[in-house]
């Protein structure tokens, strides 16, 4: 069942990744690439974290069949997707997860301490996201809108939690999945997010280009007296009225 779950979660993180490259008008493979780094990004990410010689993405093709059924699906059906996009988000919401989960378990079968294992789970699924948007020269979604992280953050430190009162590797799992899963939804359907930082009316970056403005008018203001004669305070003239012509 989690495997299932697993693929499931890959296919729709693959929808996703095909979708910011149907936004930048990317061609075909432009959007297999979107479509697969979405999807097993984060997987990859963990694996190598976790000392794997290869990452469970190559050693099970299912993986990478997803990503290409997810690609596939975007550029042959966008427009039957694209109205259906609050049953896209739900069914990410269950990759989330489930991605969450499996990458905290993972750490903690590895040996990972407790804050080892929160990261995990936060790497493992918001990772391909991350790798996307840098592809397409985007502020990663996580780090500023999306109530995303978060809920991994919180699957991965409930799944820590239960590890500790001794409850079943399936409760872990389970439980860890539930709690990402519901804060997920509550957050897109509640409109919850982290506060955000705004920037300062004064700060470091805006003086610095206010005073590289000034300097710059300072200097043609400079240049311009240079160029005005001495005795009029005008532009120069050269050769006089009788000699012109």
């Amino acid at each position: 069942m989690l495997y299932a779950l697993d693929v499931f979660g890959t296919f729709v993180f693959a929808v996703s990744g095909a979708f910011r490259a149907l936004k930048h008008e990317l061609d075909l493979l432009g959007m297999m690439v979107l479509a697969t780094a979405t999807g097993i990004g984060g997987g990859i990410i963990r694996d190598l974290l976790l000392g794997a010689a290869r990452p469970a993405a190559f050693r099970n093709e299912t993986y990478l069949l997803a990503c290409l059924a997810g690609g596939l699906a975007v550029f042959f059906a966008a427009r039957k997707i694209a109205p259906r996009w609050d049953c896209v988000m739900a069914a990410d919401a269950v990759g989330l997860s489930v991605f969450a989960a499996i990458g905290a378990e993972e750490a903690a079968s590895s040996g990972f301490g407790a804050l080892g294992i929160v990261m995990m789970a936060a790497i493992t699924a918001t990772g391909g996201g991350l790798i996307r948007d840098v592809l397409v020269r985007e502020i990663p979604v996580v780090l500023k809108t999306d109530f995303y992280a978060t809920a991994a953050l919180a699957g991965g430190a409930c799944l820590v939690a239960s590890r500790a009162a001794g409850f079943s590797v399936r409760f872990q799992i389970l439980s860890a999945a539930l709690t990402a899963f519901v804060l997920r939804v509550a957050a897109m359907r509640y409109g919850i997010s982290l506060p955000r930082v705004r920037r300062l009316a004064h700060s470091p970056s805006r003086l610095t280009m206010i005073r590289k403005g000034a300097h710059d008018a300072g200097k043609a203001e400079r240049d311009e007296k240079g160029r005005l004669d001495p005795l009029s305070g005008r532009p120069p003239r050269f050769g006089s009225e009788r000699t012109r012509g």
